[in-house]
């Protein structure tokens, strides 16, 4: 353990190992902010002063444009020179890139893990160190005890000197998990005031990456994801057991065709209400408003005149070419759904209504007028022609 103790670091011999590549690193950022000073910088102030006198409702037209001509005029030859330094200030930032991708992963970060990886573990055996030290203090209090309440008292006492501990060594897990994050993170600090926060996509994916493991909470995780989580073990342990069972296998190309073919169209509508529920909205009514559609598109396409009513009237859409009766069928849909999700909308924005009664009631509205208007009649089928690939041309 004397050889861990050795490479773990202090905050000072830490400060020590990254002193030479604040000191190289600061020189050529000096460097840059000098050549930077009447060109990038003056450029952006002078923007933002432009920015500001377009926006500023106090001044007149005349003032207005005499700051704005002003500040252009500054700002051609903040540019010039800007131009005229980029070449040198891309220089130096690429010996800088260089000189950290050469020295700061080997000689700071490296070195630095390693001592949080010690740290960690040495941390650890003192937590446990710390338990086993508070079960024989417990054991040896217990063995003096007779009375039931004073037992009760002392278990108690144990149980908050666990948890002490516990916060304890989570404490210092914590500080060691900083200390790491804070040493990996330092080396885009330095490149942002390089390249004036413009990172590579993958430097980007890279911190993003970092952030994700540092902020990552498994019991938060888990109670995010634990649905999915359930659902995917379920549907593993199917595909070990049906192959028992049955003598099939269960995820063959066949089935799993199938499935999609049956959840293609619940997922466009699963994704709507998904929409609607991140809002913290929901539409009870989706149901019922496909019926509706269903019931509407069979009426325009039958197959000959139909023979239902709809409120007591028979309908005879066959003198209609068929691609128009596609397009008709598909409109008044539309309308149809957009007039009921309008009813709901007006109801949930005008008198603040939870949309789970608004659409619950515009659910029960369109049952009734289906059922009423149809008397329940079923229509039968469309015309055939019409899924047919003879008439592919019609809807493309």
């Amino acid at each position: 353990m004397a050889n861990g103790n050795s490479r773990i670091l202090s905050a000072e011999q830490e400060i020590k190992l990254r002193q030479p590549i604040e000191d190289y690193i600061g020189k050529i950022q000096a460097k840059i902010d000098s050549l930077r000073a009447d060109g990038t910088d003056k450029v952006i102030s002078l923007q933002n002063q432009i920015d500001g006198a377009k926006r500023d409702r106090a001044l007149t037209k005349e003032e207005r444009d005499a700051r704005i001509a002003k500040a252009k005029t500054e700002l051609a030859k903040a540019q010039a020179e800007e131009g005229k330094n980029k070449g040198e200030i891309s220089k130096l930032i690429a010996d800088a890139e260089s000189y950290l991708k050469a020295h700061y992963d080997q000689q700071y970060y490296q070195p630095v893990k390693t001592s949080c990886d010690l740290e960690k573990a040495a941390a650890k055996e003192k937590y446990q160190a710390r338990l086993s030290e508070l079960a024989k203090e417990h054991q040896k209090n217990l063995s003096g005890l007779s009375d039931s309440k004073e037992i009760k008292e002392e278990k108690y006492v144990y149980k908050n000197r666990q948890f002490d501990a516990k916060m304890v060594y989570e404490k210092e897990l914590q500080r060691i998990k900083d200390r790491r994050h804070a040493a990996y993170t330092y080396k885009y600090h330095l490149i942002d005031l390089l390249r004036m926060s413009k990172f590579t996509m993958l430097e980007t994916r890279a911190q993003k990456w970092e952030n994700y493991k540092y902020t990552f909470n498994r019991r938060a995780f888990l109670l995010q994801n634990g649905l999915y989580i359930a659902i995917i073990l379920i549907f593993i342990a199917l595909c070990i057991i049906t192959p028992m069972v049955k003598n099939a296998p269960l995820l063959t190309y066949n089935n799993v065709l199938n499935i999609l073919q049956q959840a293609s169209p619940r997922m466009f509508l699963a994704l709507g209400v998904a929409g609607l529920i991140l809002l913290t909205g929901t539409d009870l009514s989706i149901g019922r408003m496909i019926g509706m559609g269903m019931t509407t598109a069979t009426i325009i396409m039958h197959q000959g005149i139909n023979t239902g009513g709809v409120f007591g009237h028979i309908f005879d859409f066959t003198t209609i070419p068929i691609g128009l009766r596609v397009i008709l069928a598909l409109v008044v849909c539309i309308v149809l759904c957009t007039f009921f999700t309008t009813i709901a909308g007006f109801f949930t924005a005008k008198f603040k209504m939870h949309p789970f009664i608004s659409t619950m009631a515009n659910m029960l509205v369109i049952f009734g007028l289906v059922t009423y208007a149809t008397k329940g009649v079923s229509f039968g089928a469309i015309e055939p022609a019409i899924p047919t690939r003879e008439h592919s041309g019609l809807y493309s």
